[in-house]
């Protein structure tokens, strides 16, 4: 199998047309003839195909989203609600953006059929603040899918409403979290909820709720036009169809790669022009700064959730973060730790005050201070943080420093030996750039 047969664009399909972002474009490429298809089928019969066809939360936990929807109570006399999780915000992710750049109007078709679904009459898209080019763009096309009568009252004759909002976030890390992100949404400081209830039940507005990946909700149009079982048959028997990897760092040609579930990062380096000239794979990422590290041994690893697990990782958000040898680890877990640090949203105690300690200690690792034995110290304060907070983010922050630890030991170690950073001047200066 030559590389090219290995990538299978579906979302990313019609990128290089240059009016893919538009509802002409859109259009053109067969938009909004799935939501057609939808609205003659009973809302029952979306969720069954949505689960038919296997398709799990493409933002990280692989959640199978058919069954996400099918919780929601019906027949209970509540308003209902969908929530669309645009705040991208972990390191290394990227991309939720140029899909909605690229192709907004497969977002907007989607989220009217997940909405027609679970009989939601209010949809919502909340997304990252800084990106303000999404921002318009997304907004020109729910205004344009108004005007074609896509959104609003009577959709297509079929009698559904749905009135779509986009809101736009402050640019806060944790309101990537879903219950943080409904409490902003709601106005509030976004900081997690105590479940349960989980949002299914108690979300929004203390309504039932669904919230979902941008990448799952773009995945529904092509399911409903082409049927659960053409999605289904790509990928592996746990983790079925395609799906978006970014591949960033000291890689040739970084950028998107739309593969079936089960690549390896053997196979999307070949794609991508293999790590940067002169260098080695040293360590890299298989879903965002929150899942623990890999190395080279790992590159026949599956990308899919049950072959990232099975080799020690999560497979999260499919954010690829290529190192080579030029790189720190030490400054690498520092870097990320300095990020969870920032972006804790000091509700919970051993993550506002972990965070805080993680930093401080692997500042004085990275600068040659201590001995072996703080090296345990700080997997002990790992320890202390991982599973005790509200939401994810103490997990994701210590995951990055236990698997370093694990596969780099050595290198910690020659930190104290050497009184400091053993790379030169020259490549710490290339990771410096690398990280910007």
């Amino acid at each position: 199998m030559t590389p090219t047969t290995k990538l299978m664009p579906v979302l990313s399909a019609t990128w290089d047309q240059d009016d893919s972002f538009t509802l002409e474009g859109y259009t053109r490429n067969k938009g909004y003839a799935a939501l057609k298809k939808a609205l003659k089928m009973q809302p029952d019969e979306v969720i069954q195909l949505i689960k038919d066809s296997g398709l799990r939360g493409r933002g990280g936990a692989g959640f199978p989203t058919g069954n996400k929807w099918g919780f929601i109570p019906q027949g209970d006399g509540k308003e209902h609600y969908l929530v669309v999780n645009a705040d991208e915000s972990e390191p290394g992710t990227c991309k939720d953006v140029p899909l909605m750049m690229a192709n907004p109007h497969v977002l907007v078709e989607g989220v009217i059929i997940a909405s027609y679904a679970i009989r939601a009459n209010h949809a919502f898209i909340y997304v990252r603040g800084e990106v303000v080019h999404v921002v318009r763009r997304l907004q020109q096309a729910i205004e344009d899918a108004y005007k074609a009568g896509h959104l609003g009252k009577n959709i297509g004759g079929s009698g559904f409403d749905l009135e779509l909002t986009l809101h736009v976030g402050a640019g806060a890390y944790i309101c990537g979290e879903e219950t943080a992100l409904l409490d902003s949404l709601e106005g509030f400081r976004g900081q997690p909820r105590l479940r349960p209830p989980f949002p299914a039940i108690a979300g929004l507005y203390a309504k039932p709720t669904v919230v979902n990946n941008v990448e799952s909700i773009a995945s529904v149009p092509a399911i409903v036009a082409n049927g659960a079982e053409w999605f289904s048959s790509m990928g592996t028997e746990k983790s079925k169809g395609v799906t978006l990897y970014s591949l960033s760092g000291h890689v040739t040609h970084p950028g998107q790669f739309e593969a079936p579930l089960g690549i390896t990062l053997r196979e999307l380096l070949e794609m991508a022009g293999g790590v940067r000239a002169g260098h080695q794979l040293k360590f890299w990422t298989p879903g965002g700064s929150s899942t623990p590290i890999f190395t080279a041994e790992h590159l026949d690893v599956p990308l899919d959730y049950e072959g990232v697990s099975a080799a020690g990782s999560m497979l999260g958000t499919k954010a690829l973060q290529i190192f080579d040898e030029t790189t720190c680890i030490v400054r690498a877990a520092l870097r990320w730790s300095e990020f969870y640090k920032h972006e804790s949203c000091g509700k919970c105690t051993p993550c506002r005050e972990g965070t805080w300690w993680l930093v401080q200690m692997l500042k004085d690792l990275e600068a040659g201070k201590g001995t072996e034995a703080d090296l345990e110290k700080l997997l002990d304060v790992c320890d202390n943080i991982a599973g005790r907070s509200f939401c994810a983010l103490a997990d994701g922050a210590v995951a990055p420093i236990i698997s370093s630890l694990k596969h780099f030991r050595s290198e910690y170690i020659a930190h104290q030996t050497n009184g400091g950073c053993p790379f030169d001047p020259v490549a710490s200066t290339i990771f410096e750039k690398a990280s910007l």
